[in-house]
């Protein structure tokens, strides 16, 4: 936590004083011509001492939604700090984001490299920049991600719930799903917590869109950590229901074909439940895919053909009594409940039967 006599906010010769709201840029490297490459931060501080929460954003940088996120905090929603400071980095791999692809430009994964190095590779040279400036400033984290490419993901958060201030801070976010986890080996949320600072992640939506329901989904998280920190005034909103999820199951297609859908990113399935249907492209069937357990559906395809291999729906593993407690939770929630909306708009980027 921040105290009263703790040292400036600088950032690369660059000081935020209390009280200020300053737009910063942090260099990283240079073009062919010689020019600074630099990543653009946005530093809110209130007056009072408190915690200092960094949001990251485009670590892949064909995975807007962060971007949304922090860009609806800051400018459409802005938050009234009584205490604290929030940094917000809306776009780490500027390179990704102008090409429209998730790597930097030697093809690295800039979420493998953290916490990087000072004479490594141009990723890890990146990812030593924002760790060595501004992560090691902070106090939490919190990391926006999408599914990969062809990928969709119904909202949930990830973190090592070993770690009791990172077990408190997922929660507090207020998402429905929380899948236990360390994360990938050089990954920023798993460097950072190797640095002894909480840090989780969201995983929500798919590449290239910045969707409504997700950024509702982002802001509405951020805002109960603030909250619940007693950094902004206010009540938490607190979820329809909250499970920690321990195991997780790929289910891929068998036969090469075209799918038909019977289910949606978020659905409740039962194991032996048809899921979708293999077709060739005259219509014929060819086979069925069936919930090899019971859960949820926290990913899938958004790609409607497919090949022997290819990963078709990600489930998260529920007890049948957990998924009954949910269903009737669910069940029992208005049509206009945010993850409904959620749901139902992540829906629409799949071929229903």
């Amino acid at each position: 936590m921040e105290k009263k006599k703790r040292k400036p906010f600088i950032i690369d010769g660059q000081r935020v004083a209390p009280g200020e709201s300053k737009t910063l840029s942090l260099k990283f490297s240079e073009s062919y011509l010689g020019s600074a490459v630099t990543v653009p931060i946005h530093v809110h501080r209130a007056r009072k001492a408190g915690p200092r929460i960094l949001l990251t954003g485009c670590v892949h940088g064909d995975e807007l939604n962060g971007m949304g996120i922090i860009r609806e905090l800051l400018y459409d929603q802005p938050p009234k700090l009584t205490c604290g400071t929030l940094v917000c980095v809306p776009v780490v791999n500027v390179y990704g984001l102008e090409h429209h692809m998730r790597y930097l430009p030697d093809r690295r994964d800039l979420n493998r490299d953290f916490p990087g190095s000072p004479t490594g590779s141009l990723s890890s040279r990146l990812a030593h920049v924002i760790f060595d400036k501004v992560v090691r400033q902070c106090d939490m984290l919190i990391d926006f991600h999408s599914a990969a490419v062809r990928r969709t993901n119904y909202p949930n958060v990830r973190a090592d719930l070993s770690q009791p201030e990172t077990r408190a801070l997922a929660r507090a976010f207020g998402c429905e799903l929380i899948v236990n986890g360390k994360g990938p080996v050089g990954s920023l949320r798993r460097a950072t917590l190797n640095a002894g600072i909480p840090s989780i992640i969201l995983e929500a939506g798919e590449v290239w869109k910045i969707e409504p329901g997700v950024v509702n989904v982002g802001v509405r998280g951020v805002m109960n950590v603030l909250k619940s920190l007693n950094m902004v005034r206010g009540t938490i909103t607190p979820p329809r229901y909250q499970t920690r999820i321990s195991r997780t199951t790929w289910v891929r297609a068998e036969r090469g074909g075209t799918l038909s859908f019977n289910i949606n990113p978020g659905d409740l399935v039962e194991k032996g439940q048809l899921l979708a249907t293999n077709y060739n492209i005259f219509g014929d069937e060819r086979n069925q895919i069936a919930a090899p357990v019971d859960g949820i559906i926290l990913g899938m395809t958004t790609m409607p053909v497919v090949k022997p291999g290819d990963a078709v729906f990600h489930i998260a593993h529920l007890s049948r009594s957990t998924l009954y407690r949910i269903r009737k939770k669910t069940e029992a929630g208005s049509n206009q409940d945010l993850y409904r909306r959620v749901q139902t708009d992540l829906a629409t980027n799949v071929h229903q039967l």
